[in-house]
């Protein structure tokens, strides 16, 4: 395939990050957009950065302004359910309107094809054991209800606009590159797996497990986990598919094996030889 010309949005992100490596390990050139109010600067090499929040529309559109890309990956958003709780104004105008920005240069720049990093939160308390990608979409909490309403307002523009775009919703992103040069950095920390291991690595911090009367074998919330590495190669994947096929897809991604928070605790004691708090 063609080298290919990427705008990647949130690209100093956990994920973020693993695409810019993914697409630059397979040939293409990557353009980096991201206000590093939580990605991190060293984890992105060898590729143009724009450091810029997508709020700032004046900047965002002369710094965008004539410029083509054969594709727009966008992971920009903030993505603390906890957070978007208690500060619902922050995640609608931050997640809803910095999308809005960066479409509208998309359309004044004729850019056509835009992967949207969207999430399972907008399905809300599932109804199913595994969920499709028709279950309903009933999102419990702001951040959820904010990706969903993007997804809307894509699926709007993709018709009026001729705009491809896929919608990839996944569940519990885990892992780090193979090459160990990059990972999940996170302050707070709010991912199972890192907590995990910071408990373990810091004897005086004690892992809170939140509920054990779920009906399940164990007690303990069951949910799905996806290798970071594989998140990056499914939106490179996407970015091919929505050169060939014209319109608005929407795809869940997962591995759709679930594992409980106790399944988790006991892999992360086994690999390591510790016995968990």
């Amino acid at each position: 395939m063609k080298s290919l010309k990427l705008l990647i949005t949130g690209g100093a992100g956990y994920i973020g990050s693993h695409m810019v490596k993914h697409a630059q390990e397979h040939g293409h050139e990557v353009i980096v957009l991201d206000d590093f109010s939580t990605g991190h600067m060293w984890a992105i090499k060898n590729c143009e950065i724009i450091n810029i929040n997508l709020l700032d529309k004046d900047r965002l559109s002369k710094v965008l302004s004539g410029r083509y890309f054969d594709g727009v990956i966008h992971f920009a958003a903030k993505s603390l359910v906890p957070e978007s709780i208690q500060k619902p104004f922050l995640y609608y105008q931050n997640n809803v309107t910095g999308t809005l920005n960066l479409l509208d240069e998309m359309i004044k720049n004729d850019i056509n094809n835009i992967v949207f990093s969207s999430t399972a939160a907008i399905f809300g308390n599932p109804i199913e054991d595994k969920i499709s990608e028709n279950h309903p979409k009933i999102p419990i909490n702001a951040y959820g209800k904010s990706k969903l309403i993007i997804e809307g307002i894509l699926n709007d523009i993709s018709r009026i606009h001729n705009i491809n775009i896929i919608c990839f919703r996944y569940f519990n992103a885990a892992g780090a590159h193979e090459s160990g040069e990059i990972g999940e950095a996170h302050d707070p920390e709010t991912h199972l797996i890192p907590n995990i291991l910071n408990s373990l690595l810091k004897n005086n911090i004690s892992l809170k497990v939140f509920g054990n009367d779920y009906p399940t074998i164990d007690g303990t919330c069951i949910r799905d986990y996806i290798h970071v590495s594989d998140l990056a190669h499914a939106h490179l994947l996407g970015i091919q598919f929505i050169q060939n096929n014209k319109g608005f897809f929407e795809f869940n991604l997962g591995n759709g094996q679930g594992y409980s928070i106790l399944d988790i605790i006991d892999s992360c004691n086994d690999v390591t030889g510790s016995n968990l708090d």
